[in-house]
């Protein structure tokens, strides 16, 4: 069960009429209030609409989350959509009431790597919104303006906030580099591997699998623009068949079950959040093979802007997605959902 602290439990200071809920450590959480935060120079306040719940929180919230890729006490919450309610020094006013979407990685830009444009790389070290900075469990966000990527006036702004993972399957499909008439599939079919199979069908491949144990989320990626899908004992056979496979699981054996779908000289792109265990990546298959392998961890910069832009245009529909929501102050409820209800989709939290 999620253990809340005894209520004497000192408090971290919080803004008065906003609420954020708080981890302290491994397991334990409250919820903690105060006043609303001013942005500074160059920062924006944000009204948080909603902030979904991933797997990377779970990580967080039980202390299985790498120690260098999270900061106790947090405020969780990178997968998020709201509204610019306040504005610092030297941010545009007219910023004032847009709605928006922002990066995550705090990045130097000024590195090698973030010049390249790989600001999920930046040589300054790992800093996120909602593992190493206040995240969006919590009424207001603020954070650097310069993150931002507005919405238009009538986005949806509950199917907005899964644009952070659309983003990363949107890093995922530029690493693969994959080409109208293209074989592809797709391992995993949860949130980030329907949304994939969204970007990847504007593509034109000439196929478009996805993989997934549960018969549910394959109906979902064949709703998304998969051509078909199938479990992994269904499409075992066909070994070497696909130009780009793209792993979005996680799961133990995925990196390899993607590998082995890979045709010689075909491209492999990690993106599922791989934990201790994972098996299956066979260097003398990746050589005899030829397999070009590349993985994914968050997105950079161009990634966010090709997933605002289809989410603009409407290749990309996130909604159908969410299937809990549940407001601030039932957090736990909410992770326990996430941890175990296997025909859960995207559980989004409500300030």
């Amino acid at each position: 069960m999620i253990h809340t602290p005894h209520p004497h439990t000192p408090q971290q200071r919080a803004p008065s009429g906003a609420r954020a809920v708080v981890v302290d450590a491994p397991g334990r959480h409250r919820i903690v209030s105060g006043p609303r935060p001013e942005p500074g120079p160059e920062e924006v306040r944000v009204a948080v609409h909603a902030a979904g719940i991933c797997g990377s929180d779970r990580e967080l919230y039980e202390g299985t989350r790498p120690r260098s890729h999270v900061r106790y006490p947090v405020t969780p919450g990178h997968e998020w959509s709201g509204t610019v309610d306040a504005v610092g020094e030297g941010v545009d006013a007219r910023l004032v009431g847009r709605r928006v979407v922002a990066e995550g990685f705090r990045a130097c830009l000024r590195c090698v790597r973030c010049r390249e444009g790989a600001t999920t790389l930046c040589l300054r070290g790992y800093d996120e919104t909602g593992f190493t900075q206040p995240g969006a469990f919590a009424d207001v966000l603020v954070l650097p303006a310069r993150l931002l990527h507005p919405l238009p006036d009538g986005a949806d702004l509950t199917a907005a906030a899964l644009l952070e993972p659309a983003a990363v399957a949107a890093a995922a499909v530029l690493a693969a580099g994959v080409r109208p008439g293209d074989r592809v599939a797709v391992v995993g079919a949860g949130t980030l591997g329907v949304l994939a199979v969204q970007l990847l069908a504007a593509f034109s491949p000439g196929e478009l699998l996805a993989v997934d144990p549960r018969r549910a989320r394959g109906e979902l990626a064949l709703d998304a623009g998969a051509s078909r899908a199938g479990t992994p004992d269904e499409v075992a056979r066909e070994r070497g068949a696909f130009d780009a496979v793209l792993e979005t699981a996680g799961a133990p054996g995925t990196a390899g079950d993607a590998c082995r779908l890979a045709r010689p000289g075909g491209c492999v792109v990690l993106a599922g959040a791989l934990g201790d265990g994972a098996e299956g990546l066979d260097p003398l298959r990746l050589v005899l093979g030829q397999l070009t392998v590349r993985s994914v961890f968050g997105a950079p910069s161009a990634a966010w802007s090709y997933a605002v832009r289809a989410f603009t245009e409407g290749q990309l529909a996130p909604r159908a997605l969410v299937t809990h929501e549940y407001p601030l102050d039932r957090f736990g409820e909410a992770l326990e959902r996430v941890r175990d209800d296997p025909a859960a989709g995207k559980v989004l939290l409500r300030p």
